[in-house]
């Protein structure tokens, strides 16, 4: 059974992006230094947009979040641990999340939510890097 036919049901998936915002919010706050105040200000803008838009960003983002770990998660399955299969190959994993947020924001219309990911991306996926540890483990527990 594909991670994506394991999170089908409606409230696992509430349950997961809820989880998702939650762990999206630690990692903003414990962000500390110049890039760290300027990482705080984006996420305030776009967590300013309106309220809920983080999590139901996370909610338009599931499907494809899901369909691109698909792969990494069954390698995962076969060698006995996906969350530790995920977390050893955290580089791959935000390489394949950032490819997802990349093609989005380059459709967005939201001139605001552009500008902020344009400006903070390069030093973004060293930061989805280090939380790729927590979503693996926000997704193993909802499997």
């Amino acid at each position: 059974m594909s991670l994506s036919d394991k999170i089908s049901d409606q409230a696992t998936q509430e349950s997961l992006v809820a989880d998702c915002a939650k762990l999206i919010d630690e990692q903003v706050a414990a962000k500390s230094g110049i890039s760290g105040l300027a990482l705080k200000a984006a996420y305030g803008v776009v967590k300013g947009i309106e309220p809920g838009y983080v999590p139901a960003a996370i909610q338009r983002l599931l499907p494809e979040v899901v369909a691109v770990l698909d792969p990494m998660w069954e390698e995962g399955e076969q060698s006995g641990d996906p969350v530790t299969y995920l977390t050893q190959n955290r580089a791959q994993t935000a390489d394949a999340l950032l490819s997802i947020t990349d093609a989005k924001i380059e459709k967005s219309k939201n001139g605001v939510v552009r500008a902020s990911y344009n400006k903070l991306r390069k030093s973004v996926r060293s930061d989805v890097e280090e939380a790729v540890p927590g979503l693996a483990q926000i997704l193993g527990a909802h499997v």
